[in-house]
């Protein structure tokens, strides 16, 4: 990886206590970078941020139409859900459609669903967390979709199977680089790495899909759209995709990964924007996002989602404000 940038401090009281190094990338649909940040050609692994382009053969092969696929569930097929009720029921209804047991079908493995109020009543209730709990579960019932379509085997996560090869073939014609190489995610698929212009490229052509184009740019609005008007199934109540979703009313689709990436879709723009936080900070990601969409001119900088992410108090223990997240100046004083 390049040399990253330092991008977000953390005070505490007037005492500049830790600084978080990453990279961000803002590319135009017309060919250009607009702005960046550190390493444009860092190579970094996506992670979750990339799940609608891991989406785009669901779309594109024909298996959301055949299999009737509405919005919502485009929307959750690009989803790092939290495993609340209103995730884990729309994935089960899914899979039952497709006459699937979802421990026996899924291959995302199982965890303690991020929602509070859900894993507490499975522990009051004697359960144990299942598959359809992991974040992942709906881009798994996506390429369980895919598959059937397919007419593939069951083992779905095979670098080699049809799935797999259809999402490789799709990261890298939207990314328009050769991948370097690959990881295994948390949910056990594979996770193709790319450059961070590369990512922010692959934003931008989902930026200025219109649906009236080819079947790729068809695909591209399906999912942005899809995004953009569901923005609980996409994160979850107070997770930061959410509540930025919401504060810009759809007009820009966001996304995050683990270990702090982050990527927003702009279409008034025709942007897309691309940011990896060094060490895995997310709260670092989601203020340089944040900041970066303000810049934008697509995010009021007063409205509270903007404030809590870019500028956000930092609590102890007895609620006594000890400090603050501050973007440096050369991201806060930047704008379009």
């Amino acid at each position: 990886m390049g040399q990253a940038q330092s991008l977000v401090e953390i005070w505490r009281g007037a005492i500049c206590e830790s600084q978080h190094r990453g990279h961000a990338v803002i590319w135009d649909s017309g060919g250009d970078i607009v702005a960046s940040w550190g390493d444009p050609q860092a190579v970094i692994l996506p992670r979750s941020s990339c799940k609608m382009l891991q989406a785009l053969p669901l779309v594109e092969s024909g298996a959301a139409d055949a299999f009737g696929l509405d919005e919502a569930r485009l929307a959750l097929s690009c989803a790092s859900h939290q495993g609340a009720k209103v995730h884990t029921d729309m994935v089960r209804a899914w899979l039952d459609e497709l006459g699937l047991d979802p421990e026996a079908a899924l291959r995302c493995g199982p965890h303690e669903p991020y929602d509070k109020q859900t894993a507490n009543d499975l522990i009051r209730a004697g359960q144990t967390p299942c598959q359809v709990h992991n974040n992942c579960s709906g881009k798994h019932s996506g390429f369980l979709t895919l598959t059937r379509h397919l007419g593939a085997g069951p083992e779905y996560l095979d670098l080699d199977h049809p799935v797999q090869r259809a999402v490789l073939a799709a990261v890298e014609e939207a990314t328009d680089e050769d991948s370097p190489g690959y990881g295994i995610d948390g949910c056990s698929a594979p996770n193709h790495a790319c450059t961070m212009t590369g990512l922010a490229r692959a934003m931008a052509k989902f930026s200025a899909a219109t649906g009236d184009g080819d079947v790729r740019d068809k695909a591209m609005f399906r999912l942005t759209r899809a995004m953009a008007a569901h923005p609980v199934l996409v994160a979850g109540e107070g997770k930061a995709c959410t509540n930025l979703m919401r504060a810009m009313e759809g007009r820009v689709v966001v996304k995050t990964g683990a270990e702090a990436v982050f990527v927003a879709i702009v279409p008034e723009r025709r942007m897309g924007v691309a940011i990896k936080i060094e060490d895995g900070g997310t709260r670092a990601a989601e203020a340089v996002a944040t900041q970066i969409l303000v810049g934008l001119g697509v995010l009021d900088a007063n409205h509270p989602a903007a404030v809590q992410y870019t500028h956000g108090p930092i609590l102890n223990r007895r609620g006594i404000n000890t400090g603050h997240v501050k973007p440096i100046e050369a991201l806060a004083g930047w704008s379009l």
